[in-house]
């Protein structure tokens, strides 16, 4: 799908290395943290250079970081940040034509262009490695998000799901128009009903009655009835 939004021009992706901005010699962009511990850090230099240089295109971009401090990501946040809805938070929303979804990974960066009723927004994802990010870095990010209560070891899996989930949201990317409405957490917390092919009976499990119909109100009546049931733990 990702490929699909960028051949029909709904997303852009770039990569920029963090690297080329790092410090000396050999591109250094991480140092020991002060007060001493293990690890190392990610260093406010670089991370501004790469960052700044992403922004002397579009000053309007708007920085997120993936970060155990920020906002949980959820469907709705994807629906904001694909333009779909109202930002709830201060940050403005940014309207780039020319511009795209940036995404900084560590050692690499990662550019997305992601597109609304021909209107592009344009995010800097700047995903932090090693033990973790100096502290002042976060005074040029504008979005903190969380995908959970875990840790990974580096930025890129957070960056490519950030990526996915909005992507998949905006027009023309997935086949049917209502795909993205129907689904699991489109509504709230609602959880999508479930769903059947051929055969109508494999190994004893047969497909219910009601969907076999062709009656369209009790098939309705039917996902209605069968969706928002809550996982099990």
């Amino acid at each position: 799908m990702l490929y699909k939004a960028q051949d029909r021009g709904i997303i852009d992706i770039e990569y920029v290395n963090l690297r080329d901005f790092g410090i000396g010699p050999h591109k250094s962009v991480d140092d020991t943290p002060y007060g001493g511990g293990d690890g190392m850090l990610l260093r406010c230099e670089p991370a501004f250079a790469a960052i700044e240089s992403v922004k002397s295109q579009n000053p309007n971009a708007e920085v997120i970081i993936p970060t155990p401090v920020g906002k949980t990501w959820n469907q709705a946040l994807a629906r904001e940040f694909a333009g779909l809805e109202p930002a709830k938070s201060s940050a403005s929303s940014v309207e780039a034509p020319e511009e795209a979804l940036d995404t900084n990974c560590g050692d690499t960066a990662l550019t997305t262009k992601t597109s609304t009723e021909g209107e592009f927004k344009h995010y800097i994802i700047f995903c932090p490695h090693y033990e973790g990010y100096d502290e002042r870095i976060l005074s040029i990010v504008d979005h903190k998000i969380s995908l959970g209560s875990y840790v990974l070891t580096g930025g890129e899996l957070p960056a490519l799901i950030l990526i996915d989930s909005i992507t998949r949201l905006l027009p023309g990317v997935l086949g049917g128009e209502t795909s993205a409405e129907i689904e699991s957490f489109s509504d709230g917390d609602n959880l999508e009903y479930p769903q059947y092919t051929k055969p109508a009976e494999f190994r004893g499990m047969t497909v219910p009655e009601v969907l076999l119909s062709g009656h369209h109100g009790k098939v309705a009546e039917w996902r209605r009835e069968h969706s928002g049931r809550q996982t099990q733990s």
